[in-house]
């Protein structure tokens, strides 16, 4: 009866009508936050961390049965606005009064100070399904943290916006290991961040986690097939300059070609949807691509000026400067290749930047290394290969031997 009470009371309020996924904080909250009783809770969020209209946050602070003891905030900050690379302040979350400590500050990973009185870690953040980005790492980084202080870890499960069963990119050579990649899984994994966690303790990704106590909240009425526009009506900006689906759908290939020579996006409303130069032919590079038979997806010419807009792109490539583009129109988000279309984007502006005479493509050397998690994509580049990025099967990356993991993944 508790439960129904608890249930009715609390849950039904947030929980979107919209909604075609129930996510692992409605799920938690139909329990009666029955993995959180009587806890005193930490929760790594952000400003994804929604359940319907409202803010986890202020779910949990409301709840009887539990103490929201302290907010843990990853890149970005509790509410999204801090530009990409820059450093989160810790603060208090004025609406709740709960202490709001940074994980990309002085540290990355959870202090045992920041630890203290917590009877157990949670972790609700919207996940883009792309290696480099950064909320995965904070996650394993939490989950070592959590084992090595003895703490339960609770990760309330969401979807991949780009559905389970696309795989594409080299995995992560560990020689090459940072927060931009943990692990060694592709560069568009296919996972959920549940599923994820379940294999990095399983696999052994990060030293101590055989003891860790995990507990993965599922979801539920998510298929591997859906795309984020299947899963719900809404997007959250899951950082400043991933505003839409689209360019979660679009950033894991033109993502990397920001890391050259090349402006992609950044400082205009469209990131990642748009790429240019002042020294592209833009003309020249739509017809080719277009020519490449790249499914879901048209390319045509046009011309912008990147500007700085604070807390998204401050100082972005050739800001005030007119630039030569390649505009990207998904045309359908089920057949689009997003690391494949960025990796033929990536050859052509190469193309262009060796007949201009112009010096130094990749601009952040070591970042392209660490994003692409392997020297091979620079090494075809400079042989002028071009190369498609692909894994054939869906299953979990090579070497794995966690059966579980497995089978969550397939």
């Amino acid at each position: 009866m508790l439960v129904l009470t608890l249930a009715t009371m609390i849950a039904m309020p947030f929980v979107s009508a919209s909604a075609r996924v129930t996510t692992g904080a409605e799920q938690l909250i139909l329990s009666a936050f029955n993995a959180l009783n009587g806890k005193r809770v930490g929760l790594i969020t952000n400003q994804t961390g929604r359940v319907g209209k409202s803010h986890l946050v202020d779910i949990l602070a409301d709840a009887p049965n539990l103490k929201l003891v302290r907010i843990f905030a990853p890149e970005h900050g509790f509410r999204g606005l801090v530009e990409a690379g820059k450093k989160v302040s810790d603060k208090r979350d004025p609406k709740t009064g709960v202490e709001v400590a940074s994980l990309y500050g002085k540290t990355k990973k959870p202090t045992r100070r920041m630890l203290r009185g917590l009877d157990v870690l949670v972790f609700d953040i919207q996940d883009v399904g792309v290696r480099y980005y950064t909320y995965i790492s904070t996650m394993g980084l939490a989950m070592q943290a959590a084992a090595e202080a003895g703490l339960p870890f609770v990760v309330l499960d969401r979807a991949n916006p780009l559905g389970g069963t696309y795989v594409s990119g080299d995995v992560l050579e560990m020689r090459h290991s940072s927060f931009v990649g943990q692990y060694p899984i592709p560069i568009v994994h296919g996972m959920t961040v549940g599923e994820l966690a379940r294999m990095i303790k399983g696999e052994g990704w990060l030293p101590g986690l055989g003891r860790l106590d995990l507990t993965v909240v599922k979801m539920r009425g998510w298929s591997r097939d859906m795309l984020w526009p299947n899963v719900s009506d809404a997007w959250i900006a899951t950082s400043p300059n991933i505003p839409t689906f689209e360019s979660a759908l679009v950033y894991p290939g033109i993502g990397i070609v920001g890391l050259t020579d090349v402006n992609e996006g950044r400082g205009t409303p469209i990131p990642f949807s748009q790429f240019g130069a002042p020294w592209l032919d833009a003309r020249e590079a739509a017809r080719r691509l277009s020519r490449a038979g790249l499914p879901g997806v048209k390319f045509r010419a046009v011309r912008y000026v990147p500007k700085s807009i604070p807390g998204v792109a401050v100082d972005p490539l050739f800001r005030g400067r007119q630039v030569n583009a390649v505009r990207l129109r998904i045309t359908d988000a089920a057949a689009y290749r997003p690391l494949e279309t960025g990796i033929h984007a990536l050859v052509e502006t190469w193309r262009q930047h060796r007949r201009s005479g112009r010096k130094q493509f990749i601009r952040q050397s070591r970042m392209f290394t660490l994003i692409s998690g392997t020297r091979r994509l620079r090494r075809a580049l400079e042989a002028g290969r071009t190369r498609r990025y692909s894994c054939r099967g869906h299953g979990p990356p090579p070497g794995s031997r966690h059966r579980r993991c497995r089978r969550a993944q397939c």
